[in-house]
Order: C-alpha cells, then structure tokens, then sequence
C-alpha cells in the first residue's frame, strides 16, 4: 500500500472532532484530585532531602574517582608501581639515608665544605626525583622513566659514596700530619 492510499483511507474514516460540553475540564481536574493518593507533607519532605543526598553523594564519588585519576590524590613514585618497586624503592632510600648519617658523623671544619656542597648536589637530585614523579603519572608508568628513577637513586647512592670517601681521606691526612714520631 502506498503512503497516498493510507492518507486517503484516513480522510474516510469518521473522527469525533465534537467540542466537548462545558465544564468538561473542571470536572476532569476533579475527579483526578479525587483518585491521587494524599500525601504527606513529611515524606514529601524527606523523599526530596533524600535526593538532594544522593545527588550529593554521587557528585563525591564522581569527582573522587577523577581526582584518583590526577595527581591531587595519587603519587607517583616507584612505590605506586608495584610491590617490587615498593622494595627497591624503600632499599635505595634506607641506603641514601644511612650514607647521610655516616656522612654526617665524619663532619669537621676541614670536610664542612665537600659535605654542603654534597647537599646542594642532593637537593639537585631530589628535585629531578619529583620531576620524574610527576612524568611517571603523565606516561602511565612508562618503563623509560622507572629507569630514571631508579638511575637517580643510584646517582645519589654514588655521590654519598664519593664524599664519603674523601671525607675519610681527609680525616686520615690530617691525622698522619699531627702525628708526631718519636723513636
């Protein structure tokens, strides 16, 4: 059948196309009041407090599943890698910290100035530690920057050897020169 013989089989048909009586309309919004169920003005008022709660809700998880996402709430260290990162990352800054101390302990005036300068090589480091952070989160753990990273605490680990051991040179030259040999 074609559209134009649909539409004419239309036309044929006989529609009601009558005004309904006067008052029709008050008497429909009248017996529609009568078939609402009455309400209660509480549990109108709790089911609406109840939707603005899980709006509220859903508003939290939502922006705390997109702040999980950023660097607001995650941080992106070898640790957040995996656990065997965890370790080695816990390794090399147990190890960075036991070279400060012992670093620490051979400080007098004549090493003073090596161990500062050290320090100031370390903050420089640290710095590109929390750079490389920062490129972990953005690469979606990349392999390269892993490397980097572990390559920095090594870096660390070095320099604290260094001065480690020219502090103890020094240490030893000063005293085979305030030795005093007597036969």
């Amino acid at each position: 059948m074609k559209n134009d013989d649909f539409f004419e089989e239309l036309k044929n048909l006989n529609f009601d196309t009558a005004e309904p009586t006067s008052g029709h309309e008050d008497r429909f919004h009248t017996k529609l009041k009568q078939y609402q169920p009455k309400t209660n003005k509480v549990k109108v008022l709790w089911f609406s407090l109840g939707g603005v709660a899980a709006a509220l809700l859903i508003g939290l998880l939502v922006m705390g599943t997109s702040f999980n996402s950023f660097s607001f709430y995650k941080e992106g260290d070898l640790a957040s890698v995996s656990p065997e990162m965890k370790k080695t990352q816990n390794f090399y800054s147990n190890l960075i910290e036991q070279e400060l101390k012992s670093i620490e302990d051979k400080r007098t005036p004549a090493t003073s100035q090596i161990i500062n300068d050290a320090l100031v090589q370390m903050q420089t480091l640290e710095k590109e530690y929390d750079k490389l952070k920062k490129d972990l989160l953005k690469s979606g753990k990349d392999k390269r920057v892993i490397f980097a990273m572990i390559n920095n605490f090594q870096q660390r680990i070095d320099l604290l050897k260094q001065v480690l051991e020219q502090t103890q040179r020094i240490n030893e030259l000063k005293i085979y020169k305030n030795e005093t040999n007597t036969l």
